[in-house]
């Protein structure tokens, strides 16, 4: 049968050799036997710009995908937050098309939106003030222009605070909002919601005006190598 694979939060870098290896092996076996893949935002750990193609372990990701795309399988990336300077020039290497945030599918009849989801944790404040900041155009053009090794030490530095800040935070408010879930739902017209980031792998069901809406959250590959199947029948975790 027909079927859609969904993925997310791969976070792969040289510090997880492991993760390239599942990788690797998900993109030759699993991932050829569907018609389109998915990837939900933070495919790499961080993405510096896409002068950083050359890089040995950035090569070993793309020529995968390329080869996944030269098979006729269609290939879609999604920005994430450690991820969201990825841009053309990376997508068009790996034979990938580069979505918008959030994007609405046709899936086998059903309305389906998808997204990376950090956009839905409005809980936190701090979060979404420095999202306004990254996201901001003029921010990342002058970003871009600096020296790439200049643009590594600063996301390393962001890292490590960002790693620091969440052990005070309440876990809660780094989850989704259910409030700005309804509204996004609403805004859509009640579509199914497949999203990543908060590295709670669940489907929960939400009524919005009296429709029920499906939600999928994808799991990150550090806890399990999973994918979200979706075809005619509906969606179901596959696990590798």
């Amino acid at each position: 049968m027909s079927h859609t694979l969904f993925i997310s939060d791969l976070h792969l870098s040289t510090d997880h050799p492991h993760a390239i290896e599942e990788f690797q092996r998900f993109i030759a076996l699993a991932a050829p036997q569907a018609e389109a893949l998915y990837i939900l935002g933070d495919l790499f750990e961080y993405w510096a710009g896409d002068d950083d193609l050359d890089d040995p372990f950035h090569a070993r990701v793309i020529a995968a995908l390329h080869g996944l795309a030269r098979q006729g399988v269609r290939v879609f990336l999604m920005h994430g937050n450690r991820d969201l300077l990825m841009g053309d020039v990376l997508a068009q290497a790996c034979g990938a098309r580069l979505l918008p945030d959030p994007t609405l599918l046709d899936l086998y009849g059903t309305p389906t939106l998808i997204s990376h989801g950090d956009a839905l944790c409005i809980d936190d404040v701090e979060y979404q003030q420095f999202r306004a900041q990254v996201h901001d155009a003029k921010f990342q053009k002058n970003f871009l222009a600096q020296p790439l090794a200049e643009r590594k030490a600063y996301i390393e530095m962001l890292r490590r605070q960002s790693t620091a800040a969440k052990q005070k935070k309440d876990a809660a408010i780094m989850d989704v909002n259910a409030d700005a879930v309804a509204a996004l739902l609403r805004e859509y017209r009640y579509p199914r919601l497949i999203h990543g980031h908060t590295h709670r792998p669940d489907r929960h069901q939400h009524s919005v005006d009296g429709h029920v809406c499906e939600r999928w959250v994808l799991s990150d590959w550090d806890r399990k190598v999973t994918a979200l199947r979706c075809d005619a029948q509906g969606c179901r975790v596959l696990e590798f």
